[in-house]
């Protein structure tokens, strides 16, 4: 989920089993998803709910980030920005 608030906050549930996938450490991957999150203040949630192998765990992340922005900044043709706020009870 990725919610481009101006209300920087990160969440990353990934559940990496090793230290490192190839020469990248996996703590350099959460690094880089808070740092995004910093830098877009936006808030970025992240939850893996299965995987086995780590690399693939990383490339769901990635993948499932990049359609999120994608959905996040879409035109929806009202000129407006999209938001929920004020909707939700």
């Amino acid at each position: 989920m990725v919610d481009l608030s101006g209300r920087p906050f990160a969440h990353c549930g990934l559940g990496f089993r090793r230290e490192t996938i190839g020469d990248t450490s996996t703590e350099s991957l959460t690094h880089f998803f808070h740092s995004l999150a910093s830098a877009l203040r936006a808030a970025v949630h992240i939850d893996l709910i299965r995987g086995e192998n780590d690399h693939h765990k990383a490339e769901a992340a990635f993948k499932a980030l990049a359609l999120a922005l994608r959905a996040a900044v879409a035109r929806d043709g009202s000129g407006a920005a999209p938001s929920t706020k004020g909707t939700l009870s």
